[in-house]
């Protein structure tokens, strides 16, 4: 398929694309049909998957996924790590909790509930999706668009671990986002449909929908909370949660 052999060979050879290169996907199932092909040719293991906010819906479906194939640990808020972006393309960082698949979903099972589905995660940490593409104009042409590139993820900074996650409020946390020392973005994931474990029972109900299996250990990047912020080779990022617990990357040059 065309348009996934250009965004693969891009995103390997770290090229701006100016255009999108093909005829945009129109239908989401058209669209994640061209994911699955590029998936299909990618060499690297799905370590997780990234979910993301369609707004405003298409029909029923508010969200979207991504998968994501890469993920670094920040060693300590103190020493943020350097998280690669396309030059001349998108580039941004969010601010998201990122759930940890204990148990691995039946992929038989097509409909979930909130609490059946928090019932399959096993930790929770606060994170940075890193979002970015080789096409600059991915959110700006429809959900389709983004689904055919990988959702636009980018990478991963997963940061520390929420104890004691599920007596936490964690929908009333203030999460922050800064990027240079200045605050970006501020928010609750309250705010966000039905919060980051709703995007875990869209998750499973779409990859059960797809055919593709979700296993034990993988992530679950579960959503901007406080928006999604552009940033520059160079910038630095710190996202921060409930002011205690925080987790930075610096961003470079992809390639």
């Amino acid at each position: 398929m065309q348009i996934a052999t250009r965004f693969v060979d891009a995103r390997r050879t770290a090229t701006a694309l100016t255009d999108y290169p093909g005829t945009p996907p129109v239908h989401l199932s058209d669209a994640y049909a061209v994911q699955d092909a590029a998936i299909s040719m990618s060499a690297s293991a799905i370590i997780g998957w990234k979910v993301g906010r369609i707004n405003p819906p298409i029909g029923a479906v508010d969200r979207l996924a991504g998968p994501i194939f890469d993920s670094v640990r920040a060693a300590s808020s103190h020493q943020p790590i350097a998280m690669p972006v396309f030059a001349g393309g998108f580039a941004a960082a969010e601010a998201e909790f990122l759930l940890q698949i204990g148990t691995t979903p039946d992929p038989a099972k097509r409909r979930y509930s909130v609490a059946e589905a928090t019932a399959l995660i096993d930790a929770v940490h606060v994170g940075i999706e890193i979002a970015s593409s080789p096409f600059g104009g991915i959110n700006d042409h429809g959900a389709g668009v983004t689904i055919s590139d990988f959702g636009n993820n980018n990478g991963l900074v997963i940061g520390p671990a929420i104890d004691g996650w599920r007596r936490s409020n964690l929908l009333d946390w203030p999460v922050e986002l800064m990027i240079n020392d200045t605050l970006i973005g501020a928010g609750i994931a309250a705010t966000m449909l039905d919060g980051p474990f709703g995007a875990a029972r869209f998750l499973f109900e779409l990859m059960a929908e797809r055919g593709i299996a979700l296993t034990a250990g993988q992530w679950i990047s579960s959503g901007a909370v406080t928006g999604v912020h552009p940033v520059a080779v160079g910038d630095q990022v710190v996202a921060r949660f409930d002011s205690r617990l925080t987790v930075a990357c610096t961003i470079k040059a992809e390639g």
